[in-house]
């Protein structure tokens, strides 16, 4: 009888050791330091565990792949893989990390736009920063249908977009990347904003239309284009052509003219602004909010005509009657001469 229990005792003791043992082994498995760095990892959206632990050991984030497979296992990770940008930090312990990655907190990206062009522009920049495809978000913003719901046609869907700094997660799509620049269009779209623009009697559109021509004639100086602004509202407002030589380069498509010729005057298109009376039918950029609030907020003045001022300082010369307007042309022509630049 004593031997018997005395066996048991023994048995007891080697289960209580091997489960101790075993136990130590988790706990340090789980609670390791294991990563190395802190580089960023990326995960796909549609990954797997395996996708994972490639793009772990690519990006050398751990320092044993063999104790986080333990502790993923363990803790069920295979079954809740979260697409996006995690940031792990140097030192952190298998039991952070994979906490972090199950419950899906990665770190957002910062997106800034701004000098876009184009829709092709846009989907250009973007599309380096979030996982959002380029073709798909050009396709996405070409889509008749699709882009009809937020009030927009393809000519006027780039004014949807206000150029700025904004935070998405990486995995954003391109639908989602729509809907999120439509929530900060309503928000830029304030009820002080609406009310200046009806008293000017544009829609939002519109101003964005007429933001756009301010923003090309005057890049370099923010300070003129309230006066800029001021001169287009006056020609709307008088029935007058806008006679925007920028329109006519959005028009010939080719963005590499510094000079717009009396040819170019005849461009057959309705952004051809010598012909056609009114704003064109969409932006030729998308206006930066400086631009828009140049518009909503334009200096009051009489002037009809402007020309760059032939010192090249991004300056403009402005005048009430064409007279002097021609006075001021002639000089910026013979500056062009003197230069060279013939087209």
């Amino acid at each position: 009888m004593k031997k018997t229990i005395k066996v048991s005792l023994i048995i007891l003791l080697i289960i209580i050791t091997v489960c101790a043992i075993y136990a130590y082994t988790v706990y340090r498995d789980v609670f390791k330091v294991n990563v190395s760095s802190n580089s960023y990892l990326l995960i796909p959206t549609n990954s797997t565990y395996e996708d994972v632990l490639d793009s772990l050991k690519a990006q050398e984030v751990l320092i044993d792949i063999v104790s986080f497979k333990k502790t993923a296992s363990l803790k069920k990770y295979k079954d809740v893989i979260h697409p996006g940008r995690y940031k792990p930090e140097k030192g952190m312990t298998n039991n952070q990390l994979v906490n972090m990655l199950r419950s899906g907190r990665q770190t957002p990206v910062k997106v800034t736009f701004n000098n876009i062009r184009t829709i092709n522009d846009l989907a250009s920049k973007v599309s380096k920063v979030i996982e959002a495809d380029s073709l798909l978000i050009i396709e996405l913003l070409n889509d008749e249908n699709f882009i009809s719901q937020y009030g927009f046609d393809s000519r006027t869907i780039i004014s949807m977009f206000i150029p700025n700094t904004y935070e998405f997660y990486w995995n954003t799509n391109a639908k989602k990347f729509v809907e999120k620049m439509m929530s900060e269009y309503n928000k830029f779209w304030t009820k002080e904003r609406i009310e200046k623009a009806e008293r000017i009697g544009l829609s939002k559109k519109e101003v964005s239309i007429l933001a756009s021509i301010v923003q090309a004639e005057q890049r370099a100086h923010n300070d003129e284009k309230p006066k800029v602004a001021g001169l287009y509202i006056n020609r709307l407002s008088r029935n007058m052509l806008l006679q925007s030589d920028p329109t006519l380069i959005f028009a010939s498509g080719d963005f590499t003219k510094k000079r717009v010729l009396n040819k170019d005057k005849e461009i057959e298109s309705l952004y051809n602004t010598y012909k056609y009376a009114g704003l064109p039918p969409g932006p030729i950029n998308m206006p930066e909010i400086s631009s828009l609030n140049a518009v909503l907020n334009y200096d009051k003045h009489n002037y009809i005509f402007m020309c760059a001022k032939e010192d090249f300082s991004g300056y403009h010369n402005f005048s009430t009657n064409a007279r002097q307007h021609g006075i001021y042309a002639r000089r910026y022509q013979q500056a062009l001469n003197k230069k060279k630049i013939w087209k």
